[in-house]
C-alpha cells in the first residue's frame, strides 16, 4: 500500500484543526470539507449561498489542483447546506463549476456548519 500524502497549498485556507485539506492515497484524492473561508484572511466569506459556493468551490478547486487533479477528477462529492432551501442557488453555481462533468453527488441539510456558515463541500477524486 502506497503512503498517504498530505496536501497543504496557500491556495485554500490552512485546515483549522487535526486534519490536512485533503489526502491523497492510492491514486486517490480525499479532500475535506471546505467551508467559505478566504485563504488570505482566514475570515467567512460575507454573502448568501451562491457567494459563499463560489468560495467554497474556488477552495476545493486550489486543494484539488495542489494534489494533482481538479475538479475534473472528482467522482464524488458531498454538500451540506444548512438550509436546503438554499439548494437551487447553491447547484446554479455548482453546475458552473462541474458544468458538464457530472460527478455522484449527495446533498443534505445539516443543523449546523462550523463557523455557522451555510455551505460546506467535500470531494473525492481520482489521479491519473
Amino acid at each position: 500500500m502506497e503512503a498517504l500524502s498530505e496536501i497543504a497549498t496557500p491556495l485554500a485556507p490552512r485546515a483549522i484543526g487535526p486534519y490536512s485539506q485533503a489526502v491523497v492515497a492510492d491514486g486517490w484524492i480525499f479532500a475535506s470539507g471546505q467551508i467559505p473561508l478566504d485563504p488570505d484572511s482566514g475570515e467567512v466569506v460575507v454573502g448568501d449561498v451562491a457567494e459563499q459556493t463560489e468560495r467554497v468551490l474556488r477552495n476545493l478547486s486550489a486543494i484539488l489542483i495542489a494534489a494533482g487533479g481538479g475538479l475534473a477528477t472528482v467522482v464524488k462529492t458531498t454538500v451540506y447546506l444548512a438550509d436546503l432551501e438554499n439548494f437551487s442557488a447553491m447547484n446554479q453555481v455548482y453546475e458552473r463549476y462541474f458544468g458538464s462533468r457530472r460527478p455522484a453527488r449527495a446533498t443534505v441539510e445539516v443543523s449546523r456548519l462550523p463557523r455557522d456558515v451555510q455551505v460546506e463541500v467535500d470531494a473525492i477524486a481520482r489521479v491519473g
